[in-house]
């Protein structure tokens, strides 16, 4: 098969709704070097960069409540820093650059799952504006 490893995914394409920060950022434990007493941040097997973890809630209206949250891995040398949020809002809207998605098989489901990775977290562009409209027969440039 020619697929191997992480397959490159744009951000529209994993949350086309949109999604929210609903926890922090938070370094991802090496398993297999770490001990009782210390801890060891996992790395990229591939960068060798250390990996972050940020949870986010999906914004599909669709997805079931116990599949709305999602863990995004990111690879940065430092400590990514979420944006700031919507003035008069709880929540804090974030986009994901330079994303991959992993296949597995989730242990205690039995069930494929989804390794969601990025390389950078950064606040959402804004959207194109509306197109004026104009009365018939007229253009209005935006």
């Amino acid at each position: 098969m020619a697929i191997q490893g992480p397959i490159a995914i744009g951000f529209d394409q994993v949350f086309p709704h949109g999604c929210y920060v609903v926890g922090e950022v938070e370094p991802v434990k090496d398993f297999d070097a770490s001990t009782n007493g210390r801890f060891v941040q996992a790395r990229d097997k591939t960068a060798g960069e250390p990996v972050w973890q940020i949870a986010v809630m999906d914004a599909d209206p669709t997805v079931k409540a116990a599949q709305k949250t999602v863990a995004v891995k990111i690879l940065s040398p430092v400590q990514p820093v979420p944006p700031a949020s919507l003035p008069d809002s709880p929540f804090v809207p974030v986009e994901f650059d330079g994303m991959t998605a992993t296949p597995y098989v989730g242990q205690n489901t039995g069930r494929l799952a989804w390794s969601i990775r990025a390389r950078a977290m950064r606040a959402p562009r804004a959207a194109a504006a509306p197109a004026k409209q104009a009365p018939a027969g007229k253009e209005v440039a935006a």
